[in-house]
């Protein structure tokens, strides 16, 4: 094996060794992002819950009614 091709061998390893370790950090980045994701869709899904649950025991507010506009046939009618 001459000096070169121990060089090129070194090198391959070297930068597969490399591409293993950016794999290894993305995986842990990947993984936190998803633990982080969880813990928010339950943060949000526990103040939805306590949201219904007051809306549950409050009196539901009286409801307005609306004027009905007179529509344009009423207006000939009344003509």
């Amino acid at each position: 094996m001459t000096l070169d091709q121990a060089r090129q061998r070194a090198e391959r390893n070297f930068k597969r060794e490399e591409r293993a370790q950016d794999g290894r950090k993305a995986m842990i980045e990947y993984e936190a992002q998803a633990v982080a994701t969880r813990k928010k869709t339950a943060h949000l899904k526990a103040l939805r819950l306590a949201k219904e649950a007051q809306a549950q025991t409050d009196e539901p507010a009286a409801k307005q009614t609306k004027r009905r506009t007179e529509t344009r046939r009423d207006k000939i009618a009344a003509l």
